[in-house]
């Protein structure tokens, strides 16, 4: 069964007045995210992935020795990754439940010290990619980066929250700065409700 594009939780434009416009919306959502089902469908039809989940696409298809990774892996992560996306942001004034903002203290200290180590690794990630709070294999949080459509699945981590550094994520609000359009996302965008549902 083909994949399909999932419609955005909230409306093109339930974001604008936090810094993520209806444009950006609209092209990220209606035009990027689609091309990955639409080139995902496409590459996998008549593989021995087709009927396979998203998940199990992503960990057959990942190769850690490759800075480029296949068509397949590429456009399948990038489905999953967006995915993601839309649900870990919001148009509710969010605060961070009393559990996730436990389980951040443990790990890095304070709240602040993991935004920064956030926003530190998303400005660092040199070109296309995204920057990650996750669950680690043993249970504790860190914040990572991937390059291009990799993701913590393919490392056996849970997704927390992730932020997409690709430029079509923020070049229509933001333009070339890429620290502000992270410390907005900090700030106004992320759901933090839906981060904790994935502790």
């Amino acid at each position: 069964m083909a994949f399909e594009l999932p419609d955005l939780p909230y409306a093109h434009d339930a974001l604008a007045s936090k810094g993520m416009s209806a444009e950006t919306l609209e092209f990220h959502h209606d035009k990027h995210h689609n091309a990955y089902v639409t080139n995902g469908n496409k590459a996998i039809e008549g593989t021995e992935w087709a009927g396979k989940s998203l998940e199990e696409i992503i960990k057959g298809t990942y190769d850690p020795s490759a800075v480029a990774q296949n068509g397949i892996f590429n456009n399948i992560s990038q489905l999953w990754n967006h995915n993601q996306f839309w649900e870990m942001m919001g148009p509710g004034d969010n605060a961070m439940p009393s559990e996730l903002e436990k389980a951040i203290v443990e790990s890095f200290g304070s709240v602040d010290k993991m935004m920064s180590e956030f926003k530190a690794a998303g400005a660092g990630q040199f070109g296309s990619g995204w920057a990650w709070l996750v669950k680690d294999t043993d249970g504790g949080l860190k914040v990572t980066k991937t390059e291009n459509g990799v993701n913590p699945v393919c490392f056996g981590q849970t997704a927390l929250l992730g932020c997409d550094v690709w430029e079509h994520s923020y070049y229509i609000d933001f333009r070339n700065a890429r620290p502000d359009y992270l410390s907005n996302f900090l700030d106004n965008l992320v759901n933090w409700e839906n981060v904790a549902s994935r502790l």
